[in-house]
């Protein structure tokens, strides 16, 4: 096989372990869905109980599928939490084949931390945050101005939120991973604090309502891991590339004065070549091989 067929055969067998990943990763997500949707009922109602004791609101639903179709999507989230760890195997299994073995280690560290700190960003956000968002909802509330919350808006908008916190929740380790790997220096993102500041206030404002209380809500914490994660990333502090550690590079020749490799020859001159010599590379032939002739 050409090295051109190599490639095309390597392409194709990392297609076949990438499909074989995301189709034992969506069983799993079909098996799950079905208990999920079961208890989503119970979480509904839970939930609307505790909207209830906070704000002292009755939550009303407008169609009549309206509820099957929020029981759906509290349901699909669900089982995307709880299959999350057999989809992350999954997908550590496709790439553990092409990471060294610090990489390895380095990736196995981080994946606890991801997931509590989304779980933190989640809870952070429904026990502090969003009973705050609904009172403050609830404040342009007047004698002739009464709210009446659907049941669907106000999930739909504690799941969006909960997203939200929950990936903004990861920028300490992305920080903390950036600075570790060498890709950035510590001394270029303390620096650069100003435009971050700026980045987080504007990711907070795409992700939440459009009001200064939720966007607060959500950038202040954000900056404060951030700084967490400058804390944390503080030991390589100096490093201003990527590092290559020995065990990455396996093939690496020491090039100092102890060395016992033979030195080559040096090529010969181009005028000092004799083309009419039998072992000349460069000799044509004669009338005799001429139809044995090739041009490489």
């Amino acid at each position: 096989m050409t090295s051109k067929q190599d490639q095309e055969a390597t392409l194709i067998s990392h297609l076949e372990a990438l499909r074989r990943a995301l189709i034992r990763s969506f069983i799993a997500l079909g098996i799950g869905i079905v208990p999920l949707f079961i208890v989503s009922p119970y979480l509904l109602d839970f939930f609307c109980e505790q909207i209830a004791l906070q704000g002292g609101l009755t939550l009303h639903y407008f169609s009549p599928m309206e509820v099957f179709l929020l029981q759906l999507k509290i349901a699909a989230l669900l089982d995307v939490v709880v299959c999350s760890p057999v989809i992350a195997w999954n997908m550590w299994q496709f790439v553990l084949p092409a990471l060294y073995d610090n990489e390895k280690r380095f990736i196995r560290s981080i994946v606890c931390l991801t997931s509590l700190l989304f779980i933190a960003g989640v809870a952070f956000c429904l026990i502090v945050c969003f009973p705050l968002i609904v009172q403050f909802g609830m404040s342009f509330a007047g004698t002739s101005l009464q709210p009446v919350f659907g049941v669907s808006n106000l999930v739909t908008l504690a799941l969006w939120l909960s997203l939200a916190f929950g990936c903004m929740f990861q920028f300490p380790l992305v920080t903390y991973a950036l600075i570790r790997a060498g890709i950035v220096s510590y001394e270029t993102v303390c620096s650069k604090r100003p435009y971050v500041v700026v980045a987080i206030l504007v990711l907070a404002a795409l992700l939440t309502p459009p009001d200064i209380v939720s966007q607060l809500m959500l950038g202040t914490p954000t900056y404060l891991l951030f700084e967490a994660g400058l804390l944390a990333a503080r030991p390589y502090k100096g490093r201003s590339q990527k590092e290559v550690h020995p065990e990455n590079a396996p093939n690496l020749v020491r090039n100092d004065s102890t060395s016992t490799a033979p030195e080559s020859a040096p090529a010969p001159a181009t005028d000092e070549i004799d083309f009419a010599a039998p072992s000349s590379k460069f000799q044509v032939g004669t009338e005799k091989d001429a139809d044995k002739w090739k041009p490489y």
